[in-house]
């Protein structure tokens, strides 16, 4: 078969594609359901939360999130992995479990062949098998370009419920994979990045967070999300907005990816760095003595699959280490919320 390169038939890439936050906001303006909730559900579109929520009368509730893009990587097979890590991500974002999946693909059938579609399928089999669940059906259309997403649906017992706006003040943010998926990808993008770090953007990019469904049951643990298309810089505003609060980021605590720097110093940055940046920098202050360019590089840096942002206990920040540790998972303490003062971010 020919080789086709994905991203070269894409304008976007991964949670980059993600509308602005301004934009966002606009087109969601009359849809807000403002608190009035239909009956049964407990979490719907008033709040930036990561999925909605359903009781089920049991104890149990119905967790059910839906999330596409366009290629992130050129390889359709490592494509439809990450596209359904990242979608089975939000369930793990509010302490669920996943149970299963509808595929959501569009496909340029005149431009692409659909041996290619199926390759995302299969590796988006894979991970969903990695997961527990199977893809038990969906819905295809024949796109301008290529796009490929899963609606997931989850369970999570009601009192493990986390979301992304019940932080207190005093409250360690946390979280679970360094940043920078962003730049590799737009270096691979641009045909920039080096074949030793290719591995490294896909084992980023394909990595579950599936030890959410282990702090949905931590109860030192307030407040939870994933960090994506928004970047560490958009993902801390709405968790510190929604919590009526404001944050503290130690960017010298923040964990990157080493590899990153090499794309840094070439100015190789996504487009939806410049988009999240200006969307956020006026709720935020900075320091002087950070780096303007690495600051600028790093905090609206749009993540895929990115790690998880938690809101935990002061004092209660080792055993979580250690906790996540034994599952394989490592922890950054990189920073703390605050009583809401005149920014709600503050990056020092």
């Amino acid at each position: 078969m020919e080789e086709f390169k994905l991203t070269q038939y894409a304008k976007g890439a991964g949670c980059g594609c993600k509308i602005a936050p301004s934009v966002l906001e606009n087109i969601l303006a009359n849809s807000r359901v403002d608190g009035v909730l239909q009956e049964n559900l407990l979490v719907g579109n008033s709040s930036n939360d990561d999925a909605a929520v359903y009781d089920l009368k049991n104890g149990m509730a119905l967790l059910v999130t839906a999330d596409f893009f366009m290629p992130i990587v050129d390889d359709a097979y490592t494509f439809g992995k990450i596209a359904a890590a990242n979608a089975i991500s939000d369930v793990y974002a509010m302490g669920g479990k996943p149970i299963t999946a509808i595929a959501l693909l569009g496909w340029p059938i005149d431009k692409l062949p659909a041996e290619l579609a199926s390759k995302v399928m299969a590796g988006a089999k894979e991970i969903c098998k990695e997961a527990g669940i199977v893809i038990s059906g969906g819905h295809t259309i024949d796109s301008v370009e290529p796009f490929f997403g899963l609606s997931v649906n989850g369970i999570v017992s009601i009192e493990h419920i986390k979301r992304n706006s019940t932080a207190n003040a005093g409250d360690v943010l946390m979280l679970t994979k360094p940043l920078g998926v962003g730049i590799l990808a737009t270096a691979q993008k641009r045909g920039l990045l080096k074949k030793e770090h290719e591995e490294v953007l896909v084992n980023a990019l394909c990595s579950l967070n599936s030890v959410g469904e282990y702090f949905g049951t931590q109860k030192n643990i307030s407040a939870m999300t994933d960090v994506t298309g928004f970047g560490i810089m958009g993902h801390s505003i709405e968790m510190a907005e929604g919590s009526g609060l404001s944050i503290r980021l130690e960017f010298g605590k923040l964990p990157i990816l080493s590899e990153t720097q090499t794309y840094m110093d070439q100015h190789i940055l996504p487009d939806a760095t410049f988009r999240n940046w200006n969307a956020y920098l006026p709720k935020t202050t900075i320091a002087e003595g950070i780096d303007p360019k690495q600051s600028f590089s790093l905090l609206p840096d749009p993540q895929t699959n990115g790690g998880l942002l938690l809101a935990i206990k002061e004092g209660t920040q080792e055993e979580l280490k250690k906790a996540a540790a034994e599952r394989g998972v490592e922890i950054w303490e990189i920073g703390r919320f605050e009583e809401q003062g005149e920014k709600v971010l503050s990056v020092e």
